[in-house]
């Protein structure tokens, strides 16, 4: 069953609303996605990109040593005897 909560919102003459902030909480994000789908709205969070990716990206990268490795690979590619 459907836990449904009703509030009602005044749209500015910019056309902007403010969400409850216990809506806001209940989202859980800065970013939301909202469809129109027979004339009704329906909002969604839209969870980080940045943090969606986290478990991917490698920590403590020697960025110094990263760049110096990347450049080695390109002159090798480019220089290396065929």
């Amino acid at each position: 069953m459907m836990n449904a909560q009703q509030h009602t919102l005044k749209i500015s003459k910019k056309g902007q609303i403010t969400l409850p902030k216990y809506i806001r909480q209940a989202l859980g994000s800065e970013r939301v996605r909202l469809t129109l789908v027979d004339g009704q709205v329906r909002l969604e969070p839209i969870k980080s990109v940045a943090g969606s990716l986290s478990a991917y990206a490698r920590k403590n990268i020697d960025m110094e040593k990263e760049t110096e490795l990347a450049w080695d690979a390109v002159i090798e590619e480019k220089y290396a005897a065929h």
